[in-house]
């Protein structure tokens, strides 16, 4: 295993894009959130009714919850990355702003309004020329919080494929790897204090009572104050600034759909001139799927049984040659999209116990569950407890249903079942994890889970415009098996590998990459 200084080295070019672009996102939803929240608070400021209303209504936004605001934006804008991104931190944003510009202007002494009043200001001036400058502290000081709940929010961005330091955190849970965690969460945190900081800065030089209590400051010391804030969003930007790329590449979260979207894009880079741009880590299945549909994304990978059942809404079939044809056909007409030919592996969903429980109570397939069920816990993932290939399945078709079921992480599943948190969970076929915790894979001997072969899933478009996609995808057909794939998982989601290094490193023992990279 790496030591800490390898790793940050390593990983050292990702962390300053990601931190660049968390900078970006703060800086210009905070941006937004000054321009749209203090003309509203002047306006509810000088109206009681408007006041309520104004007031409401951000303080409404600020109680739904981050991922499904974030959620909602992608159904609404039908995109995913920065866009949906922003306006959620936008919106966030505006509630301490708005507050504190009305807290202020409302504080200002009422004979300082009636002394502007009479020396002839009228009322858009005693607003500019005293009552927004007395109130500057205090609105700054609300911008000050508003930065720096961007800058813990902004980790979430990363779901919808925005970037920021939330990839590595998002990656860490789903991997399990404390590390990655780390890589996105203490960096978030000292932004947050740099910008805390920045912004307590900026809010001296605008006190209108520092030269009062004595603390006189030259116009230089003050400018620089002023600028701080603005200087680090400057840098945050300049890093932002992306490459141009004529092809986007998405993922999944977790380690296997991560090491599949590194083969494609390794292979594309490799046999073409096309640059790739690498937004993986997605949310689930359905993201990536209107992601790619909409051409946020032109190709990703997904499963034959994943695209059958969830996708198309099709009833569960045993025989993988049906499921594969009907989801190439109806993807093409249905969606313009592609499906080239598998990678090779079949990864099913399976239920896993412990190989101690499973001699124990003597559980070889799933229907032996169903005199125990009622008294076992069981750990799925959000996605196998909703979808129509997953838990519900086992409740319509086997008859029974488990004493009590929690949502659990993927990253983590395997550690509560092998401790005892769980008895039963959802595991994943081709998980190498499965036989380093001695799990057992019950059979699914009422055959409901259908087949799914991982395979490439292209936007047509992008196809057409780069028919060479399809030659360089073409050598990974059938080129991994199900026990090379878990020994490939499980150098990822066991011994924290890089997903890039470990995919390099199979691609190059395939002889398939014709320029090694370092």
């Amino acid at each position: 295993m790496q030591t800490w200084p390898q790793f940050l080295i390593e990983r050292l070019p990702d962390l300053c894009r990601h931190l660049s672009e968390h900078l970006a996102l703060t800086g210009a939803s905070t941006m937004l959130a000054i321009a749209v929240g203090i003309p509203a608070a002047i306006l509810a400021s000088r109206s009681p009714a408007g006041k309520s209303i104004i007031l409401t209504s951000v303080s409404i936004l600020q109680t739904i919850p981050s991922l499904a605001l974030l959620t909602l934006l992608l159904v609404v804008l039908g995109k995913i990355g920065v866009l949906p991104a922003i306006i959620a931190l936008t919106l966030y944003a505006l509630l301490p702003i708005v507050r504190n510009t009305v807290i202020g202007l409302e504080g200002v002494p009422a004979a300082v309004r009636e002394a502007a009043t009479g020396i002839g200001m009228t009322n858009q001036q005693r607003l500019w020329k005293v009552e927004l400058p007395l109130a500057l502290p205090v609105i700054v000081a609300g911008v000050r919080t508003a930065a720096v709940i961007s800058v813990g929010v902004a980790t979430l961005a990363a779901f919808i494929g925005a970037g920021g330091l939330g990839e590595f955190i998002n990656r860490g849970l789903y991997l399990n790897n404390y590390r990655l965690i780390l890589l996105g969460a203490v960096p978030a945190a000292l932004l947050a204090l740099a910008v805390d900081g920045a912004m307590g800065a900026t809010g001296w030089a605008f006190d209108p009572m520092r030269v009062r209590r004595g603390l006189r400051t030259g116009r230089t010391a003050r400018t620089a104050a002023i600028a701080l804030p603005l200087t680090i969003l400057a840098a945050g930007a300049a890093g932002y600034v992306r490459q141009p790329s004529d092809i986007s590449i998405g993922s999944k979260m977790f380690g296997e759909s991560l090491i599949l979207g590194h083969m494609m894009a390794m292979m594309i880079e490799d046999r073409t001139d096309l640059k790739v741009r690498k937004r993986f880590g997605l949310g689930g299945t359905m993201m990536c799927h209107e992601a790619v549909v909409a051409g946020e994304i032109d190709l990703y990978p997904e499963y034959t049984g994943t695209s059958y059942t969830v996708v198309l809404h099709k009833t569960a079939v045993s025989d993988p040659s049906t499921v594969y044809e009907v989801v190439s056909e109806l993807y093409r007409r249905d969606f313009d999209l592609d499906v080239l030919q598998p990678f090779g592996i079949n990864n099913p969903y399976a239920i896993a116990v412990t190989n101690d429980a499973a001699t124990k109570h003597a559980w070889r397939t799933i229907s032996d569950l169903r005199p125990d069920a009622a008294k076992l816990r069981a750990g799925w993932t959000p996605e196998f407890a909703e979808r129509p290939d997953g838990y519900p399945v086992i409740v319509n078709q086997y008859g029974f249903q488990f004493g009590s079921v929690v949502d659990i992480d993927s990253g983590v599943m395997y550690d509560a079942v092998k401790t005892g948190e769980v008895d039963v969970i959802a595991a994943y076929s081709t998980d190498g994890r499965i036989a380093a915790y001695d799990l057992v894979l019950l059979e699914d001997d009422r055959h409901l889970f259908p087949p799914y072969y991982a395979v490439p899933v292209v936007n047509g478009r992008a196809l057409r415009k780069h028919p060479e996609i399809a030659d360089a995808l073409a050598p990974l057909a059938d080129v991994l098996d199900n026990r090379t794939m878990r020994q490939l998982n499980y150098e990822v989601d066991e011994l924290k590998r890089s997903t890039e290094e470990v995919t390099r490193e199979f691609l190059i023992s395939k002889g398939m990459l014709n320029q090694p990279q370092p």
